[in-house]
């Protein structure tokens, strides 16, 4: 049977011409389809080449904040006047970093890991530890390899590494090795206020300094903590402290910076000192601040509190004069260097000049020592410094005021201050006659953190801080309005304005002439201490020397304090150890050094001018009608005093005698009257 024409036609074999040229065709299409597709993948190929190599090449574009916020800081912006400093943060860390007042950092925290493992998840204890040793050259090999072989779930192998350690750890692929990140504190100025900031223990919290006292604002706040300190003020302060403690042979030193209006210390420096970074192994010595803990007797720089003392009280005038002659006090003698020659009997700014110890004596005792107690006790002299560090000690203070601590008190002896309390004293007496409060944060960081403290801390406020002022802003802002001393008022300022002059006497013809800076109108006051020994009493010919002064003194801006401990004679010295051939000089060359910083230029032109404003006599004129304190006229004169006492206690003996001889007198005459009676 013949198969139908349609099923006779399809089946024709493949290998006949019109198989073959359909096969052909099929291929070409599928060949053309298949160029097609490729053609348009590399049109699209072209395209996103094209596209990349504009973004990344021609026309690049930064990525986007929240892209690279969680890894990265921000890009820092070029910045010379330094108008954004202290805004650098890293997400990473904890701890806020801590800045001078011109965002210069001093301490801040870098992100760390700690490394870990599970033994129980590794297998060749002793091939990781070779391995890790090649990351961290100073790991122990033998000890890491006997840690990791304990029968333990967790053994630290090492602490604080860098990221680039830790992603080279990473990059070996050993199972059983952990990271916990972490941060370190880095102190970049090394030595620079070491002791005013402190350092932090292994788990982020501080454990002296401004570390310690601000742990919580640093834990909490990411912000920078401004501090008043200016560290270019800082360096100066310190090399030259450090060479005169090295001139001289001291044993230790510290030197103060403060402004006398705001209580703004701009310069700490206790040496000797040590690296910030290395706390742990830093002495006692080293880590002792001597300028807040360290109590030394103050000496002669405390007969500038007598003189206010007197003066406040209006027991004494500029006129009136006091004996220098010697005076006993049991089986001690009060006297003034062997030296010294002038006249028994001195008048205020010569007591003051040429710092005579019995002078200072009699004055303290017309005042008496029950308002001398008062006086020092309102001025701070009891108390530890109210100062943003925990090391402030409590000073040393007699438990009993009698005659001989109101005498020795009052030049010096018998008490024991930090040098930041003898600054504080000092600046009250020249500012106007208010107690300032000495502090280490800086005016705009004192706002915000009374802010803070009033404002609850999901406030809108409490976020948003407002920015920090430039330099040349702070500057022009403090010329522009003038700055009022905050606190309470302890002197007039007519008492103030006296003791300014005679402090620049001091400088111009007193024992502080070597303090003098030219066109800088220095004024201050010398002070020379036997030291204590550490079994008490005084070691001979070893002495405190401090200088206590202020600049300029026609316009009281800053205070400057030096102290060395223990120094040695030297051939330019003469032999000599006080203040006025050590301590002084030093004061001169430091204000010489940061007056420009402070933009505070000598003044050369108006010397005279204001010398003339600033003058006050050696021995001022009495005013007419008015009997001065002085020869026949000393109520403070213990000689005066123990002869009043004894003809009170004579007057009280008569008394009590011719009281009893009465009684008597009065019983003998009873007695008669009674025997009469009983005989009648």
């Amino acid at each position: 049977m013949k198969p139908p024409p349609h099923e006779s036609n399809s089946a024709r074999p493949v290998g006949t011409p019109e198989g073959s040229l359909r096969a052909q065709a099929r291929r070409e299409q599928m060949h053309a389809r298949l160029l097609g597709a490729a053609s348009l993948f590399c049109f699209l190929f072209i395209v996103v080449a094209g596209k990349l190599t504009l973004a990344t090449i021609i026309r690049p574009m930064a990525p986007e904040k929240r892209q690279i916020a969680p890894q990265v800081p921000e890009i820092p912006k070029i910045d010379p006047k330094g108008g954004m400093a202290g805004d650098f943060s890293l997400p990473q860390v904890h701890r806020a970093p801590i800045m001078d007042r011109n965002g210069q950092t001093l301490a801040l925290s870098l992100p760390v890991a700690q490394v870990y493992a599970n033994p129980q998840e590794l297998i060749d204890p002793a091939d990781i530890a070779s391995k890790l040793h090649r990351v961290l050259p100073a790991l122990n090999e033998q000890e890491t390899a006997r840690k990791l072989g304990l029968p333990k779930q967790f053994v630290y192998i090492a602490r604080n590494i860098s990221p680039q350690q830790e992603l080279a750890i990473n990059n070996l692929g050993i199972p059983g090795i952990y990271f916990e990140p972490g941060e370190q504190r880095h102190y970049p100025l090394g030595r620079m206020a070491a002791q005013i900031l402190g350092a932090v223990d292994i788990d982020d919290h501080g454990i002296a300094g401004v570390e310690k006292h601000f742990d919580a604002r640093l834990l909490s706040d990411h912000r920078p903590l401004r501090l008043s300190l200016d560290i270019r003020i800082q360096s100066a302060v310190r090399e030259e402290v450090a060479a005169s403690m090295q001139t001289y042979q001291a044993i230790g030193a510290c030197g103060i910076v403060m402004d006398v209006r705001t209580g703004e210390i701009l310069a700490m420096v206790s040496l000797p000192d040590y690296d910030a970074n290395t706390f742990a192994h830093a002495t006692s010595d080293e880590r002792f601040n001597r300028a807040v803990t360290g109590l030394y007797e103050p000496g002669s720089t405390f007969k500038l509190q007598t003189a206010a003392m007197g003066l406040a009280t209006g027991t004494i005038h500029v006129w009136d004069r006091f004996s220098s002659v010697p005076l006993k006090i049991g089986r001690f003698t009060i006297r003034d260097m062997k030296n010294d020659h002038f006249s028994p009997w001195l008048t205020l700014p010569e007591v003051m000049a040429y710092s005579s110890n019995p002078a200072a004596a009699h004055i303290a005792l017309d005042v008496g020592g029950k308002r001398q107690a008062e006086w020092l006790r309102d001025m701070g002299f009891f108390a530890p410094v109210p100062v943003e560090l925990p090391e402030a000690a409590r000073p040393l203070v007699p438990h009993q005021w009698g005659l001989a601590t109101t005498m020795t008190v009052g030049f010096g002896h018998g008490v024991a201050e930090p040098p930041l309390a003898i600054v504080r004293g000092t600046a009250a007496t020249v500012n106007g006659g208010i107690l300032v409060t000495p502090t280490l944060l800086d005016a705009e960081s004192r706002k915000s953190e009374q802010t803070e403290a009033a404002t609850p801390p999901d406030s809108l406020a409490s976020v948003a801080a407002p920015l920090q002022p430039s330099v040349a802003q702070a500057a022009a802002t403090e010329t522009d309005a003038p700055v009022e001393p905050q606190g309470p008022r302890v002197l007039s300022p007519d008492v103030s304005a006296l003791l300014r002059r005679i402090l620049r006497l001091d400088v111009t013809q007193g024992t502080g002439r070597t303090a003098e800076s030219p066109g800088y109108f220095v004024g201050g006051k010398t002070g020379t201490a036997e030291k204590i020994g550490p079994h008490g009493g005084y070691l001979k010919h070893v002495n405190i020397s401090a200088f206590t002064g202020i600049f300029p003194m026609n316009a009281p801006h800053y205070a400057v304090y030096v102290m060395l401990d223990s120094p040695q004679a030297t051939p330019q010295t003469h032999g000599w150890t006080t203040a006025g051939w050590n301590a002084a000089p030093t004061v001169s060359r430091i204000v010489s050094r940061i007056g420009p910083m402070l933009q505070i230029f000598p003044d050369t032109e108006h010397a005279a001018q204001i010398e003339a404003q600033l003058a006050i006599p050696m021995q001022p004129p009495v005013p007419r009608g008015v009997r001065p304190l002085g020869p026949g006229n000393d109520p403070g004169d213990p000689r005066q005093m123990e002869t009043a006492a004894r003809k009170a206690r004579d007057l009280n003996t008569a008394q009590e005698q011719s009281t009893a001889g009465a009684r008597k007198h009065l019983l003998a005459e009873r007695r008669k009257a009674t025997t009469e009676k009983m005989d009648e």
